[in-house]
Parts: C-alpha cells; structure tokens; sequence
C-alpha cells in the first residue's frame, strides 16, 4: 500500500479516519510505503509552518516506520507520460501527484489517499480512498 501525502498529514493531525485506517492496515500486517514525492511535499510543509523543529520530528518518527519508493527513472519517464497526456486532456493534476501515481504503477501498489478527484484522473491506478 502506497500513503498519499494527504493520508500522512491526516495521520499526523491525529484524524479519526487515518488513525482507525494505519491500525488496520498494522494489524492486517500489509506492507506500506511511502514515495518519495511525498517526503518531498511534507518538507515543503515543514519549511512553511512556524515550528518547524517539531514538525520535523513528528514527520521523521513516523516516516521510520515505512519503507520509501523512490522516483527512479522509470518511474519519472512514467510519470512524465502521465503528466503530459493529463495536460493534453484539460485534466492536468499537480506534477507530484503524476509522480506519485507513476510510483504505485510502476511498482503494482495502490494508493491510499483521500484526493481522488485527481488521482482518479490517472488510468489504471488502484485507488483505495479513507
């Protein structure tokens, strides 16, 4: 299973439907990762928010516990793929959301996330929304 960023950040808030969804998917003992590209949002948030020593540490405990799933190269000619024909069809999403889903294809996950207005956009991509 692949954690959007938008099921990370409500898990770090301590959001009801992420806490109750992480306790699931630790006691049904599936694999969970997070990409790259997400690290990469969650620090962008750290730099932006007034505390960011504490941000980054909560941020940092909890990304321990998952494995990450990098933006190789396949994945970022994937995504670029993804990205340019979104734009081609008046559909475009953010170039991080096209890389993230370009991560989960390329590596037969899916995605857990509560942003499927966009990621729905993205053909063939297992979606699994909280």
């Amino acid at each position: 299973m692949l954690l959007d960023t938008s099921f990370i950040i409500d898990l770090l808030r301590g959001r009801e439907k992420a806490v109750k969804k992480i306790k699931m998917l630790e006691a049904e003992s599936t694999a969970t990762n997070i990409s790259s590209p997400s690290i990469f949002e969650l620090f962008v948030g750290i730099s932006l928010t007034k505390k960011p020593a504490s941000e980054k540490k909560k941020i940092m405990d909890v990304l321990e516990s998952w494995g990450t799933l990098v933006l190789d190269s396949e994945c970022a000619a994937h995504g670029g793929i993804i990205h340019g024909q979104l734009i081609k069809d008046g559909q475009a999403i953010d170039p991080e959301d096209s890389m993230i889903a370009a991560i989960a294809l390329v590596n037969n996950e899916t995605l857990l996330t509560k942003n499927t207005k966009h990621f729905n956009r993205v053909p063939d991509l297992k979606i699994e929304e909280y």
